[in-house]
Formats: C-alpha cells, structure tokens, sequence
C-alpha cells in the first residue's frame, strides 16, 4: 500500500554520507511510500567511519522550518531523530503543541555507532520530560534505553523492564529494539494492553549505518498509511531485515543499509 500524497516529516539532524539522519528518513518514506519532508536540527560532518563534527541549527530556523511545513502541508505522522540540545527539545515540543500531528514518532538518537555523542548530557532531561511523554511510540535501542530508564538490559527481561519504566513517563508504545544484545535480534513493542516480541536471526553484515533512524522511519510511514501499531512494526521489522541483507560496501568503513532494494 503506497500513497504518496500522504505526508510525512522527519525533524533530525543531517548526515552528509547519506546513510543515517534526514537522507535516511527520507529515503525510507520514498521506499515505503509516503510524500517525506524535513526540518533539519543539526548539521554533521560524518561518513561511514563515524561522526566528526555537529553543528546545531538556531531555533529560529528550526521552528521556522516547522511552521512553514506545518502550515502548507500538515503530516499525518512526525518523526524525531537527533534533537541535540534542551533548547530544541523545547522549541520543537512547543511547535508541535501548535501544529499536532495524528502519529509523533521518537527515536532517542544519542550516541553513534562510532561513539560520538548526539545529545548533549544537559538536553536528556528535556528529552524525558518533555518530548518523550508526547510520542505516539518510542524507539530506542539499549543503550539509549538504559540511559532514559536507568536499568541495565543484557537480556530480553531486562529489555521489558526498561521498556514498562520508559512507558510509564507517557508514551503509548515502546518499541525496544535488541540488535545490541547478543544472540538473535529480538525487538519487543509495548503498551498499556500491548507487549509483541519480533525475532529474526541475526544478519552477519557489518554494513549497518543508518539502522536505527530508518526502522523509526518506516513506522512513521506505515502508521501514516494506515496500519495499526503492530502491523506497522512488524512491516518496518521486515522492511529494515531486508534492507540489511541487501546492504553494499561503499566508502572505508561502515556502510548504509540499501534503503531502495525492492527497486533492484
């Protein structure tokens, strides 16, 4: 199902490689079909060894990206990735308060995979108590998901535990993704009256950049089309499953998963 007069928006950080950030999420809604648009927080000098300098957008332009989307052509569903520092968290809260949006999708970007910080230790506050209490569904990996609940996860015991201590902040759903744990990959998604586990064996590619931003992605686009939170985790599961088998080696170190590999 594809409709590209549907609109989504991605407000996240920019990923000069392409592989991660806006040019992920706007990929992915283009794959799964939906009209995608942007409001870029931060700027990064990165590729696919890692991130190497990030410069934050004013809030200004960010709220002023917000309001012009916004007002021209509202979306059915948003997603936020890299928000970096208190004062956006705040800017872009306030602006959805005056702009809602059916679906407000939370993807708690605050380490890459090469280490580099993308939230500033100040703003994590913000992030929980403001935004995330905001989001239709949540979706962070473990270690993110550690550092909202304050639990350690090194099983998919610990993973319901932080993701029941992360719901409880107010969310409708917790998508708690396992790639970090070892064995097979294990997401698990819960709610008030919702707990699903998605299983698949683990893919052995190194070529993961852009993981995280594009699942979140490819909910966004499945909640915008019509799909109820569970068929929409478990399309955008299959989708990213997919998409990791079909990654490709470009550039020196770790490459982008092949956001278009049903177009092959």
């Amino acid at each position: 199902m594809k409709n590209y007069k549907i609109p989504t928006l991605t407000i996240a950080g920019s990923d000069s490689s392409g592989g991660a950030g806006i040019q992920a999420d706007l990929k992915t809604f283009s794959a799964i079909g939906t009209y995608g648009m942007s409001v870029i927080t931060a700027i990064t000098a990165q590729n696919t060894q890692g991130v190497f300098y990030v410069e934050e957008l004013s809030s200004k332009i960010i709220k002023e990206q917000i309001k012009a989307v916004c007002e021209d052509i509202p979306p059915k569903a948003i997603k936020v990735g890299m928000v970096s520092s208190p004062e956006i968290i705040k800017d872009i809260v306030e602006s959805l308060e005056k702009y809602p949006c059916e679906y407000l999708i939370v993807d708690p970007v605050m380490i890459s995979k090469s280490g580099y910080s993308l939230l500033r230790p100040e703003a994590k506050d913000n992030l929980i108590k403001y935004l995330i209490p905001k989001a239709y569904i949540v979706t962070p990996n473990v270690p993110e998901a550690e550092e909202i609940s304050n639990i350690k996860i090194n099983t998919v015991e610990d993973m319901k535990k932080a993701g029941k201590a992360i719901l409880d902040l107010g969310p409708k759903f917790v998508l708690m993704k396992g790639g970090h744990l070892d064995g097979d990959c294990v997401d698990v998604l819960i709610g008030e009256d919702t707990f699903e586990m998605y299983k698949c064996e683990r893919i052995n590619k190194k070529n993961t950049h852009g993981t995280g931003c594009t699942i979140s992605s490819a909910i966004t686009s499945h909640l915008a089309l019509g799909y109820d939170i569970k068929e929409s985790v478990k399309l955008s599961k299959e989708y990213i499953t997919e998409a990791i088998k079909h990654s490709f080696d470009i550039g020196q170190g770790v490459g982008p998963v092949h956001h278009f590999y049903k177009f092959d």
